[in-house]
């Protein structure tokens, strides 16, 4: 399974740990994934998805059909 949000897209990027003396070694940022149930008013019923924290807030917010509206997303 990908580390990508479903509906933002948001994925691992890539760039370096620095040490004390300046020494660069390669590093992973993953973004922070959750499992989640979100209940869709126009669809009626729940929808499971793989999706960040970021983009969890922003559910909350606006509202889950409205945001996948906004992400052309169709689930």
């Amino acid at each position: 399974m990908t580390r990508r949000c479903e509906i933002s897209g948001k994925g691992v990027q890539v760039g370096n740990r620095v040490s004390h003396s300046n020494i660069k070694s390669k590093h992973r940022f993953l973004p922070n994934l959750h499992a989640k149930r979100f209940w869709s008013d126009e669809r009626k019923r729940f929808v499971t998805l793989r999706i960040s924290a970021a983009a969890i807030r922003t559910i909350d917010k606006v509202g889950f059909d409205a945001y996948a509206r906004r992400q052309k997303l169709n689930v």
